[in-house]
């Protein structure tokens, strides 16, 4: 497996593996694929201030992660949300780890302090994975989301990247050199 910084190739690859959990599943609230286009955007965008990582498996791309803005006002700037995608035939295989683990290290590398997932309800798998790489759970939004006909909730998980006060801003992504 190979974990690299995303480019903008790899937009259709990463559109295709996100298309079932907005088609498919209440995992992602979104009702339409974004195109190919879109994603190499949203790649483009994020890539500005934080990463977004691929993972290939016999050059095949088959996960992605990214990190985002948690809040839109100043004091939100050290904390981060964090996804992870995998394609439906690379279960189990240990790609959503890696790729977490990865991003995590370019977080902590720029200076972020903590990192928040959401995760629809229920999903014993994502809970897992977030469960066993340190997350801890702080809530839940009830009904929050209406999607496929049913009301869903959307749990909320924290992991602390650091302790204590930031000693300096957090280093836009562009800027830490973008290599693993």
């Amino acid at each position: 497996m190979t974990i690299r910084i995303a480019s903008l190739d790899d937009a259709a690859a990463v559109a295709e593996i996100y298309a079932p959990y907005v088609l498919e599943t209440a995992i992602s609230f979104e009702e339409d694929p974004p195109s190919a286009e879109e994603m190499a955007r949203r790649i483009e965008t994020t890539l500005a201030t934080h990463p977004f990582v691929v993972s290939e498996i016999d050059e095949r791309l088959v996960g992605y992660a990214y990190a985002a803005p948690h809040g839109q006002r100043p004091a939100y700037r050290w904390s981060s949300n964090v996804s992870v995608y995998v394609d439906r035939n690379a279960h189990r295989r240990g790609v959503g780890r890696t790729l977490y683990l990865e991003l995590f290290d370019l977080l902590r590398r720029q200076g972020f302090h903590s990192l928040f997932a959401g995760i629809t309800l229920p999903n014993a798998k994502s809970i897992g994975l977030h469960e066993a790489l340190g997350f801890e759970p702080l809530g839940v939004y009830r009904e929050v989301g209406f999607k496929r006909g049913v009301w869903h909730d959307v749990g909320y998980w924290r992991l602390g990247l650091r302790h204590g006060p930031s000693a300096a801003e957090p280093t836009p992504f562009s800027a830490i050199g973008a290599s693993l």
